[in-house]
């Protein structure tokens, strides 16, 4: 069907449309993936230990989505490829929730299944209260900026 029949762009338009995104995504997730990598290769855990290093680094970039959020939507205007540049890309390259699944898959084929679940229950709630924290946190912070 045409654009006049469906009221949608053709697919060339979308794709050539959509294309500056995905570029900011990829590019901004390879850094989120190298700054992982680093963090990964400066605090390194031994193995079958706690995963301290993966689980840090998924609640710091979790405070960080929910700093970024209230600024660009609440308190900035902000590029529209900066939310796919840094909260897809940079963000979500960092965080490794995958990382996470395999590391407590690991625990648990090693016989540390308390360890396991210790991690596979800590992860998401201490994420989210980073998320909640950093959000409000900002929140206030921009209110007592503004007159």
């Amino acid at each position: 069907m045409t654009t006049a029949q469906t009221g949608r762009p053709h697919g060339r338009s979308v794709v050539r449309a959509q294309a500056p995104v995905v570029a900011a995504v990829a590019a901004g997730g390879g850094a989120g993936a190298a700054a992982r990598y680093a963090a990964v290769v400066w605090w390194p855990t031994p193995a079958g230990s706690f995963p301290w290093t993966i689980l840090w680094v998924n609640v710091l970039g979790c405070a960080v989505i929910g700093a970024f959020m209230v600024i660009v939507a609440e308190a900035r205007t902000a590029h529209r490829l900066l939310r796919p540049f840094f909260g897809s890309g940079v963000l979500g390259g960092f965080t490794t929730f995958s990382t996470y699944a395999v590391d407590v898959r690991g625990l648990f084929e090693t016989g540390r299944h308390g360890t396991a679940l210790l991690y596979l229950a800590a992860t998401p709630v201490v994420a989210l209260t980073a998320v909640w924290a950093a959000t409000a946190a900002t929140r206030l912070a921009l209110s007592r900026r503004q007159p």
